[in-house]
């Protein structure tokens, strides 16, 4: 059965996938998301190809779509989990093995995204969007360097006071360590104790912890504050003098995933979807809504001008590779938690 099924949904995605709307699926397919994630144009584009039925719901983060599944929550047939929470998804028995790497499309997946380190292989899931984390500067207020992480924690003096930082402990306190030179998901209490009195000493200078950077950059509330590329982008067209850093000490990279989670109601459907997410020119229509890369090769030739050129996904000569960090062990958590909780009082 299951093999009869990678074959049958293998033909139709491929069908569907080169416009051929005569091989017409049926049903719906229960989609969960982040919020303003997903290209309208897209989805009225695989319904259409596909006759499948496309429902969205939307969570606002890892930790919450996490929390929905481990409460017992079914009925979705597609998710978005970002490369860590794959890792802990995998491992807690909580996707389906589908083995997406057999699909006819799954050719196109970029080589560098096959043998990643949340899902070596990709027997659970295949790539999404994926992009980079770091922050954005106003230069009209400051025009020095701005490719460095000293920016933030050991700002010039147009940006004490004006900058803002993510309400996340791991990214933030990743971004701390990278500055320091020390590695990630550290359990070395001395070197994290650094960490600690240099997040301290920051918050002197820091305005707002938030996770709504566009916003407050673009109103003039502060005039650096960390960010993801692809809202960089949608930055940068509000406000042209912001601009993305790529810092020399390096920044963490992100990929978001599609998978089937058990509870599945629309296997077939899921399948379908996964096999028309890796055409190059279905994924691109993806890519241009959110401002990011999604990992399909021939994607790129399909990119609004402003996308392909844009210098938030063109990192200048030099920069490292953005690191992809595995989630951390339980003691790494406890001792962040400790941390950020004595930066937060």
């Amino acid at each position: 059965m299951y093999r009869k099924l990678l074959v049958l949904t293998g033909s139709i995605g491929l069908i569907a996938g080169l416009g051929m709307s005569q091989a017409k699926a049926a049903g719906e397919l229960n989609f969960y998301t982040w919020a303003d994630y997903t290209s309208p144009e897209l989805i009225e584009k695989f319904e259409a190809d596909t006759g499948i039925k496309v429902n969205i719901d939307t969570f606002p983060g890892n930790e919450e779509l996490l929390a929905k599944l481990k409460s017992g929550a079914t009925g979705y047939d597609i998710i978005v989990p970002g490369d860590y929470l794959v890792e802990i998804l995998i491992r807690e028995d909580m996707l389906e093995r589908v083995e997406p790497n057999q699909l006819e499309n799954f050719k196109n997946v970029e080589q560098r995204w096959v043998d990643v380190y949340w899902d070596p292989g990709r027997h659970y899931s295949i790539p999404w969007m994926w992009g980079t984390t770091s922050f954005n500067v106003n230069t009209d207020v400051y025009d020095g360097d701005i490719h460095t992480l000293s920016v933030l924690f050991d700002p010039p003096d147009v940006l004490k006071g004006r900058i803002n930082m993510f309400q996340d402990s791991t990214e933030v306190i990743n971004m701390a360590l990278r500055y320091l030179g020390f590695s990630r998901c550290n359990s070395n209490s001395e070197e994290m104790k650094q960490v600690q009195e240099l997040l301290l000493r920051q918050k002197q200078w820091v305005r707002s912890y938030s996770m709504d950077p566009k916003e407050l950059i673009v109103s003039g509330e502060v005039d650096a504050t960390m960010n993801w590329d692809g809202y960089a982008i949608r930055t940068r067209a509000d406000k042209p003098s912001v601009v993305f850093a790529h810092p020399r000490e390096g920044y963490t990279g992100w990929m978001d995933n599609l998978a089937v989670p058990k509870g599945v109601q629309n296997m077939e459907n899921a399948m379908i979807f996964m096999n028309y997410m890796m055409v190059p020119e279905n994924i691109a229509l993806e890519s241009n809504y959110v401002g990011v890369n999604g990992g399909i090769k021939g994607a790129a030739q399909y990119f609004d001008p402003a996308l392909a050129t844009a210098p938030e996904l063109n990192a200048p000569e030099g920069t490292p590779d953005p690191e992809f960090v595995p989630a951390c062990d339980d003691d790494v958590v406890r001792l962040y938690d400790k941390v950020w909780t004595t930066v937060m009082k």
